[in-house]
């Protein structure tokens, strides 16, 4: 599930309020238990923590321990299959979602339907909801519509099943009537205590304790051992092979697959409480410690059989009353909340006549933050981290270079000279016009902005008088104006200089704002008024942003030591970020061709009258590539502590670096510190904001960066705020590749304002894709 850099969880599927819970065994999608085991891209094996006040994901990854997911909050159930990871918050109410690049997509939230049971297969997550009708419900996948409840549900590599709470049948769906159809007419004349899916089989235990396989058997999956198919209490499939655990003394027997998925060298005289499978890998939940030992054909051969996990609950920690006892010294494994229920054996109960589901959730929603990262381990990769790392710092390999704010620094490149900058755009603009020209027409003359005389200009402004001046831009100082029909706006005059470079620098950029904003329209881009050249002189005219830049909002001297300013609270800066990412993601994915900003910063985030968020200053933005390919100008151009280094370091330009710059706003905005400040913990030296930050997010600190002016964050804001926390960690890492989109940071975004805003943090459900890339 996780690339190179990004580790992510496996799991299994849970059953909170159902009064005969099914026993935690997984199929290969997960089906209920505590332990969890992801496969894929690379191998992760994940389990919530016993004997901690806080139920929190502990992991392990190709042979690393991750730091906890979540830290601050309690998770009941855990469900994996390939490259993803769901888990369900205590209570039921709130279901997380990860994939490969990014942070937790919370694909279903509500206050009066807690799930009861998750499974995760290669083409769906589906889960079970305790309602009166419509318990089940799918993700990523065909809907289904349902002709019963169902008591559990289980999925597999491409298809998934369940088993009806009133008639005990099995009934599959997902792979458009193939091995589904097959399984389940194999089924059809049984009465099941539970089904668990794999590759392309499926077995389960009948209501008299029977192990019953159907499907396919061509690896011998469906071989059980003779004489002992009634001395199973809990079953695991991968694709293409099946292992169990007996009744008598809990070891573990495997039929089918590879030779190596079912060694018993490794299991000879453990006693297991739980199993999952992977593809083709088991693990187990040992009874005499709750450590979790591992072993199989897809096992990494260097890794160890026993993970250096925590202690592993052998069930969620509930409040509701359990139908088949209680699990033994369940109070210290809960630290004395809730109680562990002991799972069900079809031997002692009697699923044909089940009692009435609980309607009440097993515990209510913790005090908790609802954020996430995704963590991963660095591996081979820190090799090429640090080499960026290094170039970013120090120049080492491509020798000392100095990073103007919002000017192009300059960078020896052997072979012929380059072309300008000046020559690229304008090839780039009858490129453009060439395009705009082959389509409708009637548009291209209302899209041309005006045309001002610098006298006019001039007076607008009271012949640039020092107390009209409002800031500055990549080319220019930027002057409040007024012009005689009465509109407010702001004027934008390029440097005084005769130096041919510092001509040529305000020229270039202005016929970037020209060639970029004349033909941009949305409500997140700062408008394009119009524009002056006469001369030497380069003017542009935009509309006035009454409430200036989000940087001196959050660093100018006269706001720094204020707590009553408007974007003091959380909900007001999400929205901004929010905003400034709309306009963002416009460049990237609506413009033909998508436009790279170049220069993502706080004091190019303006606000207007009303607080709208617009991105502004388009002086060094390109034209992107049309295909595939990286862009690679022969300049590299931004501002210190906003570059991307991989830009920087390696001249690879992509609409990746503007998502580093927008992660670093993310972090000033959470942290209210510059993206470069002086530390005085270290002694008043230079600390970019990434490196303040990040270590504590990646910790589960949070809490400890946050910018006081805000104020406490109350239970929602805080987890709307850790949530936004880890989309910065994820938007600053060193590889594009790594990063999100701005489309992925936009649904976080969202997300986290919809925590702000609602008294609950309720969020209705829905399917939400979860793509790896």
């Amino acid at each position: 599930m996780t690339r190179s850099f990004l580790g992510i969880i496996s799991a299994t599927i849970l059953l909170l309020f159902s009064v005969i819970p099914p026993p935690p065994a997984s199929a290969l999608g997960g089906s209920g238990a505590t332990i969890a085991a992801v496969y894929g891209s690379s191998t992760t094996v994940c389990s919530i923590a016993a004997e901690q006040a806080i139920q929190q994901i502990q992991c392990w990854r190709d042979g690393q321990l991750l730091p906890p997911i979540l830290p601050t909050v309690s998770f009941d159930y855990l469900a994996g299959g390939r490259d993803t990871l769901c888990a369900v918050r205590s209570g039921g109410l709130s279901l997380l979602c990860w994939n490969t690049t990014f942070a937790p997509k919370r694909i279903y939230n509500t206050s009066s339907a807690p799930l009861t049971s998750l499974a995760i297969g290669d083409a769906q997550i589906c889960a079970l909801r305790n309602t009166t009708s419509d318990s089940a419900i799918c993700w990523r996948g065909n809907s289904v519509q349902f002709p019963d409840r169902f008591r559990m549900i289980s999925s597999g590599l491409r298809f998934s099943c369940g088993v009806t709470e009133t008639t005990n049948r099995v009934l599959c769906w997902g792979d458009g009537g193939g091995s589904s159809s097959s399984v389940q007419l194999d089924f059809a004349n049984l009465s099941m205590f539970n089904i668990h899916v794999g590759g392309n089989h499926a077995c389960g235990i009948d209501v008299l304790g029977i192990v019953i396989c159907k499907g396919s058997n061509d690896t011998g999956q469906l071989n059980i051992p003779a004489n002992t198919s009634g001395d199973y209490r809990d079953l695991a499939l991968g694709a293409s092979h099946t292992c169990a655990i007996t009744r008598s003394n809990g070891s573990v027997v495997c039929w089918g697959g590879d030779d190596r998925e079912f060694s018993s060298s490794i299991t000879d005289g453990i006693s297991f409480e739980s199993i999952v499978a992977g593809f083709n890998f088991t693990c187990g939940l040992t009874r005499r410690n709750f450590s979790v030992v591992c072993w199989g054909a897809g096992w990494p051969t260097s890794a160890n059989n026993l993970l250096p996990l925590q202690k592993t609950l052998p069930g969620p920690c509930v409040q509701t009353p359990c139908s088949c006892g209680e699990y033994p010294d369940y109070e210290t494994l809960c630290v004395g909340d809730g109680h562990i229920c002991a799972p069900c054996d079809p031997i002692s109960a009697d699923p044909a006549l089940p009692p009435p589901r609980s309607t009440s959730p097993s515990r209510g929603l913790r005090r908790g933050l609802l954020a996430f990262a995704i963590v991963g381990s660095v591996g081979g990769f820190a090799g090429i981290c640090s080499v960026v790392y290094c170039l970013w710092r120090s120049g080492v390999c491509f020798g000392k270079k100095k990073v103007h704010n919002s000017v192009q620094p300059t960078i020896t490149n052997s072979g012929s000279n380059p072309p300008s900058r000046s020559s690229t755009l304008r090839r780039q603009a009858s490129i453009l016009m060439r395009r705009q020209r082959s389509g409708t027409s009637s548009k291209q003359h209302a899209d041309k902005a005006a045309e001002f005389l610098f006298s006019d200009l001039a007076e607008a402004t009271r012949n640039f008088a020092a107390e009209n001046r409002i800031g500055a831009g990549s080319f220019g100082v930027v002057y409040r104006g007024k012009l005689p029909n009465g509109r407010e706006v702001a004027i934008k005059r390029s440097e005084s200089g005769s130096k041919a470079k510092k001509f040529q620098e305000k020229e270039n950029a202005f016929e970037s704002e020209i060639s970029f904003l004349s033909r941009l329209h949305h409500k997140h881009l700062v408008k394009l008024v119009g524009y002056c050249e006469e001369k030497e002189e380069r003017l542009l005219v935009y509309d006035f942003m009454k409430n200036g830049a989000l940087y001196d909002h959050l660093h100018s001297k006269s706001n720094v030591e204020k707590s009553s300013s408007v974007i003091n609270s959380w909900r007001m800066r999400i929205k901004i970020a929010l905003d400034a990412a709309r306009g963002v993601e416009y460049l990237h994915s609506y413009a033909v061709p998508p436009i790279i900003h170049r220069d993502i910063k706080s004091s190019n985030i303006l606000l207007d009258a009303s607080w709208t968020a617009r991105v502004s200053d388009f002086g060094l933005s390109l034209m992107g590539p049309e295909d595939e390919r990286d862009y690679r100008p022969m300049k590299a151009a931004g501002t210190v502590g906003y570059i991307d280094p991989e830009y920087y370091g390696l001249n690879v330009l992509t609409v990746k670096s503007d998502v580093y710059g927008f992660g670093v706003v993310l972090l000033e905005l959470l942290t209210g510190k510059r993206a470069i400040f002086k530390n005085a913990d270290e002694g008043g030296a230079p600390v970019s904001v990434v490196d303040y930050a990040v270590p504590a997010i990646m910790a589960g600190e949070v809490g400890r960066i946050l910018d006081r002016r805000v104020g406490a964050a109350e239970v929602n804001e805080m987890e709307a705020v850790e949530l936004v926390a880890y989309t910065a960690r994820h938007c600053v890492h060193l590889e594009g590749k790594d990063r999100p989109s701005m489309s992925d940071i936009i649904i976080n975004l969202d997300r986290a304002l919809g925590l702000c805003e609602e008294s609950h943090g309720s969020i209705s459900s829905g399917t939400i894709s979860i793509a790896s890339d």
